[in-house]
């Protein structure tokens, strides 16, 4: 059996992640259920969350339906609010900094050296912003995409 077809979960996992804290934008990487994170601690900010969605298995390869949330604490003033489209709050900020993040991620997996290492994003990758309040308040972006790898398991002994 192949070490790419034991692995690639483990690699395009780690690829994503190595690709998000070489970021000047992203400080901290989990991976899993969102719900298990401890949003409260502002230090682990700005911070990127890596989901497997599903999976699919074809002949020759296999495809990873990946979500990438990237996320910041929304600073809110005490003061007056003075500007209604920008409110009294960092959040355009937030928002444009993180989708920054997603769209780097993106070019290197569609062209870069993440693309030339058999990972590769097909079709087009789609962004949702987000506003949610845990212990704080947090915006972002949700940037879902399927990665290609080789599947070079062979069914021989």
């Amino acid at each position: 059996m192949s070490q790419q077809g034991t692995r690639a979960f483990y690699q395009i996992t780690d690829t994503i992640k190595d690709q998000l804290l070489a970021d000047h934008n992203c400080k901290t990487v989990t991976f899993g259920n969102i719900s298990d994170i401890d949003l409260s601690k502002q230090t682990i900010f700005p911070l990127s969350h890596i989901m497997i969605n599903n999976v699919t298995f074809a002949q020759n390869t296999v495809s990873f339906n990946v979500s990438v949330l990237s996320m910041d604490v929304v600073d809110q003033s005490k003061d007056e609010v003075v500007d209604i489209f920008n409110g009294n709050n960092n959040l355009q900020d937030v928002l444009n900094t993180q989708l920054a993040v997603q769209n780097r991620l993106v070019l290197e997996m569609k062209r870069g050296d993440l693309y030339s290492g058999n990972y590769q994003i097909e079709g087009d990758p789609s962004c949702e912003p987000f506003v949610d309040r845990f212990e704080n308040l947090v915006g972002g972006w949700t940037c879902t995409f399927d990665v290609l790898t080789n599947n070079d398991i062979s069914t021989c002994d």
